[in-house]
């Protein structure tokens, strides 16, 4: 590998840096050195359209991937849950890190005791819109787009109850209000709370120190996530939820799909012996579409 410093491509938001911080400094654990490269994602230059509008595939890691496709960086580090399930030509997988915590977590401006019937909520994430209608039938789900601190900064100049994010995201930058509760029965998005670092194929040799930095439990499991995701044939943006996490007697996986209205859903849960790994994001794809996933996602694909 090149006595020059390592160049890590990587968004300019507080946990696009965050992230590639940590990259950085696991990386000098290594005695690799390295330098950030910053470089801004369409996602990132349009902060009002909601996702799902764009129909950008990739909108936070096309530009990091062309970056990277130039040469004017080595390794790019994305959330993981950005990544499309299928990567562009010439772009590879190097390591995916050890995962963070998946949960979604309210933001609460008051207590649900205090809701009216039909409370809004902040989310720009499908997946989190339908399956809080589901939940909350009455309430309404507004528009909230830009990095963790514009999205905090938004709910508190709104008459929201409160806003949906990520608990890794905002607990990584140190953002997490007093005033936050986990959603247990939330699915989260496949890989949500995982940092994954790409590079172009032909360097993935070079990089085989870098490459030594996944946490295999956390690959595995998203790995899976992410087949499930792929053979419901949804996008980032689909209201698509999955987790697979480690049990002490093998896996424990979760997932569904719900109508954007949040009024349906074809959902599979079970837990797996160690050994079966490999095959859980298939049988629980192919169950949730037996089970009226097909006709959900085909509605959705109409709207």
């Amino acid at each position: 590998m090149s006595k020059n410093p390592l160049r890590i491509g990587t968004r300019s938001s507080p946990l696009a840096l965050w992230q590639a911080h940590w990259v950085q400094a696991l990386l000098q654990e290594k005695d690799i050195a390295s330098e950030l490269v910053l470089i801004q994602s369409h996602g990132d230059q349009d902060s009002r359209q909601p996702l799902y509008e764009m129909n950008i595939q990739g909108i936070f890691t096309k530009a990091l991937d062309t970056a990277l496709l130039n040469n004017l960086i080595d390794i790019a580090v994305h959330s993981y849950k950005d990544v499309p399930t299928q990567l562009p030509e010439g772009i590879s997988k190097l390591a995916v890190l050890k995962r963070g915590n998946p949960t979604d977590l309210l933001v609460y401006k008051t207590n649900e005791s205090q809701w009216s019937e039909n409370a809004t909520i902040g989310t720009s994430s499908l997946r989190r819109s339908a399956q809080w209608k589901h939940r909350y039938p009455m309430h309404q789900t507004a528009i909230l787009r830009g990095n963790v601190q514009k999205r905090l900064e938004t709910l508190e100049a709104n008459d929201w109850v409160g806003a949906l994010f990520a608990q890794a995201g905002l607990e990584r930058v140190n953002s997490r209000p007093p005033q936050s509760k986990r959603l247990d029965w939330m699915i989260p998005a496949p890989a949500q709370g995982a940092v994954c670092m790409v590079a172009r194929g032909a360097d993935l040799e070079s990089l085989s120190v870098a490459a030594q930095l996944e946490c295999s439990n956390t690959f595995m499991a998203t790995q899976q996530e992410r087949i499930f995701l792929r053979l419901l044939e949804g996008g980032c943006t689909a209201p698509i939820g999955a987790l697979m996490q480690p049990t002490q007697e093998g896996w424990y996986f979760k997932g569904g799909v719900f109508s954007l209205d949040g009024t349906e859903k074809a959902l599979f849960e079970k837990h797996f012996s160690k050994d079966a790994w490999e095959r859980i994001g298939e049988e629980a794809a192919l169950a949730v579409l037996k089970e009226g996933g097909a006709a959900i996602m085909s509605q959705i694909k109409k709207a």
